[in-house]
């Protein structure tokens, strides 16, 4: 048995077949965005709920903690693996530039005196308002949330890194 074909079946169905896979397309591309955005959020979640946890070096515990570790736990909420230093974690993503910043970027800086090596680490919680607000393990203040716009993050800052 011979199966018939006419022209019209034949363009209605390229049609559907067409519309079916811009539809698929375009779902695939917001799914991803909130995918995205669940994800940031539960970084940036993470990394504040270790508010007030005070820094040590090498510390990756509640009890006490270091910027890079922040960061590695806060991305290993969301089923991220990250290197353990700052300097490893630089290397991670791609690279953006400050004035596209987003939540959940990964900040580097250079805090020694010497160099422009990658000495310190942090996560953009809010690009809204007076500038870009990142969390860290601060030296003197545990883990807290500065501007990027003061004096001193300002000079010390490197670049960023988008993991997502």
């Amino acid at each position: 048995m011979m199966l018939k074909v006419n022209k019209f079946n034949l363009v209605k169905y390229l049609y559907f077949l067409i519309f079916f896979s811009l539809l698929l397309g375009f779902s695939s591309c917001s799914s991803s965005k909130n995918i995205r955005n669940l994800n940031v959020q539960q970084v940036i979640e993470t990394a504040q709920s270790y508010r007030g946890t005070p820094y040590r070096y090498g510390g990756t515990t509640r009890s006490g903690i270091d910027c890079s570790a922040l960061v590695y736990h806060s991305f290993a909420s969301v089923g991220v693996t990250l290197p353990r230093t700052s300097a490893d974690q630089s290397k991670i993503g791609k690279r953006i530039s400050r004035n596209h910043l987003r939540e959940g970027d990964v900040i580097f800086f250079a805090t020694a005196k010497r160099g422009k090596k990658v000495t310190h680490a942090g996560i953009v919680t809010s690009t809204r308002g007076k500038g870009v607000s990142f969390i860290h393990a601060s030296t003197s203040l545990g883990v807290t949330e500065d501007n990027i716009n003061t004096d001193y993050w300002s000079k010390a800052y490197l670049f960023a890194r988008r993991v997502f």
